[in-house]
């Protein structure tokens, strides 16, 4: 008891510099995808609009598996604190893009997205860490109650973040949605080096970076695929050929390293498991969904319904607080039944419903019917978060259960990053083909590469016709991004309908320790 107390003690002690540190990243992709347009409106560029979101979630995918390898053989406190500084520098120079400091705003845009891959590398250890670094102080039989609180500090960033990006991007300058992380990460280091206690490892294993550099290159080729293909170069082209093979080569290759090597970065014997390898393709798709919701929808609210970006930040609260919600109701619901294998299923129909009433609408729509739309997916991810950790942590040894969390999360940032590029690549085509119809090749191809037109005070000086041209443009490239998600969303319940329903762990030994407890007391 007295030990179970200590160590209650010790964790609760360290906690709030981990939360701290957990909602550094979860809140980032939130505040920036609101003060887009604005970042638009400044540097232009909406034709890499979805670079800035790609940059920052490939920096993450790439780098997510590494540090959690790194922090497996050597101890996490030191990597865990690195992984935080690196994301906060990349968060001052993100804040500091096109500024004159900088070279002034000609090459803002380029310059955002070179610090967002920077924040990203720090990002990716962040999460990753937190969760392991609970899973090494705290036994699994105690551990629920802290992945809890954890769940509720993610569910309040996914809510805050959009507001609090609406609000710095209305009455401060939009560099603070970057800013705001300085403050923040600066408190959670100090708490993090004063309070935090870890044994230091010495292993003498050496890291796989063969097997990280080949993934990343495979990974980076593959986005830069869906970037590029049929924008800047055709879908023939020799550039996109030659990333293609560059992909295929580099992830045979890193297929073969990783059958040799003593310490893979992702060990392939896990795919073996029928749900490991279901699940990981679920997330995959849930990525998709997620990261491609929160980068278009707040462009859609603020350019064509005209929406403040504090505003299109509470018309994103009924997504937020629906898949909460559902999410605790699935939670408590696994936990009293030990069935899981239905919330995927409702998961994936709730999210393919959620993006064809998001392919419904156009200039007309209202706000509030955007807002029953996007609750509607929120629907669908609640059912899905949480879950797909679940099954995949539960379809593994215990001995696996730190790499399956983080190959989960693996999946789930590629599928983010292959999404936004894959949804930017198709609104770029879109509004290119949109407005060449209605304005000619030249007017087309001009205003499809500019961001300042978008600025509601230019939209409201424009002829009617031309500014009632451009909205529907922009409403159609954009509903048009969400009836491809359909595609990939439908897929979903089709693979979880495979998954086998295995006896969660731990439910019957954690009864028979309480009764364990309860009988010497009563004696």
């Amino acid at each position: 008891m007295a030990e179970a107390v200590g160590r209650r003690r010790e964790v609760m002690v360290v906690l709030p510099g981990l939360l701290l540190a957990m909602m550094l990243a979860m809140l980032d992709n939130m505040v920036v995808g609101t003060a887009m347009p604005k970042i638009l409106i400044e540097f232009g560029g909406l034709a890499h609009m979805s670079w800035v979101v790609t940059a920052y979630v490939l920096g993450t995918t790439v780098s997510t598996p590494i540090w959690g390898k790194i922090g497996d053989l050597y101890g996490r406190k030191s990597i865990f604190i690195t992984s935080v500084v690196i994301f906060l520098i990349g968060s001052a120079l993100c804040g500091m893009a096109g500024s004159s400091m900088l070279g002034g705003p000609d090459n803002g845009m380029a310059q955002l997205i070179a610090f967002r891959a920077i924040q990203g590398l720090g990002a990716g250890g962040l999460i990753v860490n937190v969760m392991a670094i609970i899973g090494d102080l705290v036994p699994p039989r105690e551990r629920g109650q802290y992945t809890g609180i954890m769940a509720g500090v993610m569910s309040l960033a996914m809510i805050a973040g959009p507001l609090v990006g609406g609000f710095i991007t209305d009455n401060l300058d939009w560099r603070w949605a970057f800013y705001v992380n300085l403050p923040i990460g600066a408190v959670a280091l100090v708490l993090l080096v004063v309070k935090l206690h870890l044994p230091k490892l010495h292993n003498k294993v050496r890291i796989d970076w063969k097997g990280a550099v080949l993934l990343s290159i495979s990974i980076t080729g593959m986005v830069l695929i869906t970037t590029w293909g049929g924008n800047e170069y055709a879908w023939g082209s020799w550039q996109i050929l030659s990333l293609a093979a560059l992909s295929v080569v580099t992830l045979a290759a890193f297929i073969m390293v990783e059958r040799r090597t003593e310490e893979p970065i992702l060990p392939l014997q896990l795919f073996r498991n029928r749900n490991f390898t279901l699940i990981s393709v679920i997330g995959f798709l849930l990525g998709f969904a997620l990261f491609g919701a929160i980068t278009f929808l707040p462009v859609f609210q603020q350019m064509v319904q005209g929406a403040t970006a504090t505003n299109s930040g509470l018309l994103l609260l009924p997504m937020m607080a629906a898949s909460m919600v559902v999410s605790l109701f699935v939670g408590k619901a696994i936990t009293s039944t030990g069935k899981y294998k239905i919330y995927p299923i409702l998961g994936g129909v709730g999210m393919a419903a959620g993006m064809w009433l998001l392919s419904t609408m156009d200039v007309s729509t209202p706000a509030w019917l955007t807002g029953v739309h996007i609750a509607v997916l929120g629907l669908g991810m609640g059912f899905l978060m949480q879950t797909t950790l679940l099954i995949a942590q539960n379809s593994v040894e215990q001995k696996d259960l730190g790499v399956a969390s983080s190959a989960s999360t693996f999946f789930r940032s590629i599928g983010g990053s292959f999404g936004v590029s894959l949804f930017g690549a198709i609104f770029n085509n879109r509004f290119l083909s949109e407005l060449t119809a209605r304005f000619g090749p030249e007017a087309g191809e001009k205003l499809s590469k500019g961001g300042a037109q978008m600025d509601p005070k230019l939209l409201d000086k424009m002829p009617p016709p031309m500014r009632t041209g451009l909205l529907e443009s922009l409403a159609t490239s954009l509903t048009g991004v969400f009836w491809w998600a359909i595609l990939f969303a439908i897929v979903v319940p089709v693979l979880a309908a495979f998954v086998k329903e295995i006896p969660l762990r731990g439910a019957a030994p954690v009864e028979a320790a309480k009764q364990e407890e309860v009988t010497p007391a009563a004696g």
